[in-house]
């Protein structure tokens, strides 16, 4: 499947190593195109820290739990829309003016986002920066698919894989060097425009993709590329005759797709067992709460009990930099493992993380430090105005004034009674010149190392699984001729879900308390174990073109601890 994830093993890599020396105008194009995956991981991975700063500069953000939510994924939706587009833009245009206009579209968003007067702004800022992500996803790992020798193919693909998740990481260390200087969030959204500009200028001079080239009747520019990719004459004139051989059968599948619909899809039964399992995996991937760790992971960090901005974003570096390397380990154990094997284990770590999480924050909320009203009257006309008309404030501890939107001002020994004051600056300013810790996210509390702990397990056990195995499949599951719609149809189901998820998030936290959002997470764990057993087929070693023949033969296994005996092969 174009754009879909290939399978490197050693010897390729080892090939890649070699082209830095032996043809580097490979390298060239791969990172070039790579750069747009970079960017994505980037934008959506820097606004978690962001949004610390963007809380103190826009205080209806503060002050409204939607619209932190909305600051996050209005780049979700954007995204959604921008794949859809850059679909059409790909076939159209090609594939270098798609990532040229999703640079254009990161210039945009990151110059509105960094001189935003209003949240108002930003959200429109974070939506064009969303429309480039979307373009980025499809166009980047597509080009570099077609643009490469197909021995080292696969690697070169999972490089971009790579730099999603270290732009993430790289978002979080940037995230940190600005925390000190003046306008903080602006530098972070800001600085985006860098990377952008640097492959617009890169992408200008490189050609377009050989197979879209070919596809649109400019043989003679397709090969002149092909040349400069593999030197080789005979390597060249295979490759013109693979192309000639793969576009002929793809009209061909064209001129049947009319017969395409959406009911005879579901009414043949390979198709639909397929979507049972691609899709599913899809939706776990998503609604097992990865990206409410991605986007919100500061936020989490301060939920456990670290105030401090810097602070939680450091120790929020720790799980984005698992989640770059859970992307290296996959590339080892998707084929070595299997994908439902590891898929698996993947949503029991996950599983068993989420429940450790469940059960240190629901410690922390029961057993928060009491307010001290004493304390609270030494800050005279800044007590929390609930506090001051409660029936029983003697009951009351850090959670119940949290609950009511107010601070915490901790004691010098974190865990004894503090005070629970209205939350603005001054009130804020007061608290900290008495070298006492401020907090409106999350309470103090003993455990807060164990929070973490898990939160680095949880990263740990879905990065290498979970983070891959269901692009794995989707790009190895569907019949060829469905092959495209039905793609289609799981990043949807991606982008659709990421959105819900990460919409909802901050506002579960605040209706039902951290602790039963993460249960809930978990909840949805356990129910994909079940379902992945019992649905998903194991791929691993199975050509593609047998896919078919598996879907068809295969019943729902919920026997799923016997080991299935392979079908008698057909004469």
């Amino acid at each position: 499947m174009e754009g879909g994830v290939h399978k490197p093993d050693a010897s390729a890599f080892r090939e890649c190593l070699s082209l830095s020396y032996k043809n580097p105008y490979v390298l060239r194009l791969a990172f070039s195109a790579g750069i747009g995956g970079l960017l994505f991981g980037y934008d959506t991975g820097v606004i978690s820290g962001a949004l610390l700063y963007i809380r103190d500069d826009f205080k209806d953000v503060d002050r409204k739990v939607w619209l932190q939510e909305a600051v996050v994924s209005t780049a979700i939706a954007g995204a959604i829309i921008g794949a859809a587009i850059g679909g059409w833009i790909n076939d159209k245009y090609g594939r270098k003016i798609a990532i040229m206009l999703a640079d254009l579209l990161f210039l945009l968003g990151s110059v509105i986002m960094a001189a935003a007067p209003s949240s108002a702004i930003l959200i429109v800022g974070r939506v064009f920066v969303g429309l480039g992500v979307g373009m980025a996803s499809m166009a980047s790992p597509l080009y570099i698919s077609e643009a490469s020798p197909t021995k080292v193919r696969g690697a070169l693909v999972s490089l971009n894989s790579f730099l999603i998740t270290g732009g993430q990481f790289l978002s979080y260390l940037i995230n940190l060097a600005f925390t000190k200087a003046p306008g903080t969030w602006r530098w972070m959204l800001g600085v985006a425009a860098a990377p952008a500009l640097i492959q617009l200028v890169l992408m200008f001079f490189l050609p377009e993709s050989p197979r879209w080239l070919y596809r649109k009747g400019k043989e003679d520019k397709a090969k002149e590329t092909l040349i400069k990719v593999y030197q080789e004459k005979s390597l060249v004139d295979a490759e013109v005759q693979a192309l000639k051989e793969s576009v002929e059968l793809e009209e061909k599948e064209a001129a049947n797709s009319e017969k395409i619909s959406i009911m005879k899809m579901l009414k043949t039964k390979t198709v639909r067992r397929a979507l049972y399992a691609g899709v599913g995996l899809q939706f776990f991937q998503q609604f097992t709460g990865i990206n409410t760790v991605m986007y919100y992971s500061p936020t989490i960090v301060q939920l456990a009990g670290f105030a401090s901005n810097r602070t939680a974003m450091l120790l929020s570096l720790i799980t984005s930099g698992l989640n770059a390397f859970g992307s290296i380990l996959s590339i080892y154990f998707v084929d070595k493992a299997g994908r439902k094997k590891l898929a698996l284990i993947s949503l029991c770590g996950v599983a068993i993380s989420l429940a450790i999480l469940t059960a240190t924050f629901r410690h922390t909320e029961t057993h928060s430090p009491m307010i001290s009203a004493l304390d609270t009257s030494h800050f005279s006309n800044n007590t929390c105005t609930a506090f001051s008309k409660a029936a029983n404030p003697a009951v009351w501890d850090c959670t119940a004034c949290l609950k009511v939107d107010c601070g915490f001002c901790a004691s010098s020994n974190k865990l004894m009674p503090g005070a629970c004051l209205n939350p603005n600056d001054i009130t804020k300013k007061l608290c900290q010149n008495d070298h006492r810790a401020w907090y409106t996210r999350g309470c103090p509390s003993n455990l807060g190392w164990l929070a973490l702990l898990s939160l680095a397990l949880y990263i740990i056990f879905f990065s290498p699984g979970m983070g891959t195995v269901p692009w794995v499949i989707n790009s190895e599951i569907y019949p060829l001729r469905y092959r495209g719609i039905c793609g289609g149809i799981a990043s949807t189901t991606v982008w659709v879900s990421n959105l819900v998820v990460s919409q909802s998030f901050l506002s579960l936290t605040k209706a039902i308390g951290t602790a039963w959002t993460f249960m809930l997470f978990g909840i949805v764990a356990v129910v994909g174990f079940f379902y992945v057993a019992i649905v998903v087929p194991e791929t691993k070693g199975v050509p593609i073109e047998e896919v078919e023949s598996m879907l068809e033969e295969r019943a729902l296994h919920f026997r799923f601890w016997e080991k299935k005996t392979a079908p008698p092969n057909k004469q």
